[in-house]
């Protein structure tokens, strides 16, 4: 066991397993990895989250080529034992009860879940829809997090030394623990600096406005003031509260989620007075979950050739697409990954912007595209993108796929199957990445921006290929015009020669790929970081 702290994960969503619907997608996945990696190393850590009745949804096309979402309530009584544990938090006034549930079911650290769906709760549906309904919804979502969650570590008698936040959603936990404290007789400057003392901070967005805001009258309503008054609350958040904000400045310290993406935080809190330093922690993915052994396996052994057992991923991939899809793509011939949330600044349709250079070779087969994602159900934005990609698998039938209702079982076959992982967001706004991160243990090469977790890993040329020369523009249309150029010349250039006129440097690139990234992105590595940086105390350190 790893000489640590004893800590409570705050998380909204966690991506255990494909049939445990409680993610929507990266900070879930990662959040899935931390919990597993923990039970590995035998740290003193459990997990505090939502039991979400229906999830994050699905995702499908329709016959038009629009996504349409569904919905339907699950059941996870294989997963789940039942704590015999109730507490209660107050929304709008009302006393609501929320019931503990803890699975330890994929060999991962105990998660312990809240769920209001009770028969007579009243805001029963809280705990409905992960990241559904309205701010008012939101808010009462974080209620049951974040005040429930402290609440429930106290019912289960569980002691904890560093409560960890992995994002905003969890600040009300730091209210939480503020309200006990002035209860116990300190003031509102003792109770607050004895929580600071308690708190850490993962934040992960690196666009301003994609951090949480509320109205600080919507707090009030909802009952998520904890005793705080209008003055202190804009004190601790701003106005409107902005939760990252306010998780910066209850807590002894932050992190971001790559070495690039630490710079970027701290230039955009720079403003916020007595916030938490940022350091940066790059992810880390969970290899047993991710990676295919025989992979590993072969690229330690100088005299294994790495072939074989890719092609079998390959193939494994491309069945996957025929029984989904009907579509049977050509083992022989360049397939191209690309499988993130359905998000402008992504740029998923990057790849397509000059049809007269990339359209022969969709045509000829030469090169095969596999797209996956889902666009967030109140995104329009976001669907009109799926509906595009789809719109392409459609006019390339035999060299473009887009595989609807993305989940950890596309993504695993993906970053397993693929020949090259395509990243090509506007830079600086991918925080890590870590889709990438499980391709490059794979053998999948890597093509990216120098963006997220990259820019600590390629060797290009070596273990795969960057994507320009981290130019960045305010001009939407320069930096688009600027990376489709580099997007093009490296995959003409470099990735298609390659492959098809050099299998030979092709392997050795696979390789170096696992080689280089196996130890140094693994959550192994991450969680000791975490320890080391965050979790111990620095008169412990």
């Amino acid at each position: 066991m790893m000489d640590s702290p004893r800590v409570a994960y705050f998380c909204m969503e966690y991506g255990l397993d494909p049939r445990f619907h409680l993610y929507a997608g990266g900070l879930g996945i990662l959040a899935g990895d931390h919990l597993k990696g923990a039970h590995d190393l035998g740290l003193p850590l459990v997990g505090i989250g939502i039991k979400w009745k229906q999830g994050y949804g699905r995702q499908l096309i329709a016959p038009d080529g629009q996504p349409m979402d569904g919905f339907r309530n699950y059941d996870y009584d294989a997963f789940l034992d039942d704590t015999g544990v109730e507490v209660t938090v107050q929304i709008k006034g009302a006393d609501v009860r929320c019931k503990l549930w803890k699975t330890e079911a994929f060999r991962n650290a105990p998660l312990y879940l809240l769920d209001t769906d009770l028969p007579g709760n009243p805001e029963a549906w809280t705990t409905g829809r992960l990241y559904g309904g309205t701010g008012e919804d939101r808010v009462a979502q974080e209620i049951v997090l974040g005040v429930g969650g402290v609440r429930a570590l106290r019912a289960l008698g569980i002691e904890v030394d560093v409560y960890h936040f992995n994002e905003g959603h969890a600040l009300l936990a730091a209210f939480e623990l503020i309200r006990e404290k002035r209860e116990a007789g300190m003031s509102l400057y003792e109770a607050a600096q004895g929580t600071r003392q308690e708190v850490v901070f993962t934040t992960h967005t690196p666009v301003p406005q994609g951090n949480e805001s509320h109205p600080i009258d919507r707090f009030f309503y909802l009952g998520a003031d904890m005793g705080l008054t209008r003055e202190q609350l804009e004190g601790i958040g701003g106005s409107p509260f902005n939760m990252t904000v306010g998780a910066l400045r209850l807590s002894r310290m932050a992190n971001g989620v790559a070495q690039l993406h630490g710079e970027t935080a701290n230039r955009m809190w720079a403003e916020v007075d007595d916030r938490a330093d940022i350091r940066a922690i790059t992810n880390g993915i969970h290899r047993p979950t991710w990676v295919d052994k025989a992979m590993l396996d072969a690229a330690a052994d100088e005299e294994a050739e790495l072939w074989a057992p890719h092609q079998a991923n390959k193939r494994r991939l491309i069945d996957f697409i025929a029984e989904r899809t009907g579509t049977r793509l050509d083992e022989g011939k360049l397939l191209i990954g690309f499988a993130r949330r359905a998000v402008a600044y992504k740029r998923a349709n990057l790849i397509f912007s000059d049809p007269e250079r990339i359209g022969p070779l969709l045509e000829s087969g030469r090169l095969q595209l596999v797209f996956s994602g889902k666009g967030h159900p109140l995104d329009d934005h976001g669907k009109e993108l799926v509906a595009e990609i789809v719109g392409k698998a459609r006019q390339y039938p035999n060299s473009v796929v887009f595989l609807p209702d993305y989940n950890m079982t596309i993504g695993a076959l993906l970053t397993r199957g693929s020949d090259v992982w395509l990243n090509n967001p506007r830079r600086p706004k991918e925080a890590s990445g870590t889709s990438g991160m499980k391709a490059a243990m794979n053998g999948v090469l890597n093509v990216s921006i120098l963006d997220g977790w990259w820019p600590e890993a390629c060797e290009d040329g070596v273990n795969g290929w960057q994507l320009g020369d981290a130019f960045t523009s305010d001009d939407v249309a320069e930096q688009d015009a600027h990376d489709r150029e580099a997007l093009y010349d490296v995959l003409l250039g470099k990735v298609v020669p390659t492959y098809y006129d050099a299998p030979e440097q092709w392997q050795a690139m696979m390789r170096a790929s696992i080689q280089s990234t196996r130890e140094a992105f693994s959550v192994e590595r991450m969680l000791r970081e975490y320890v080391e940086q965050l979790y111990r105390t620095p008169s412990a350190s």
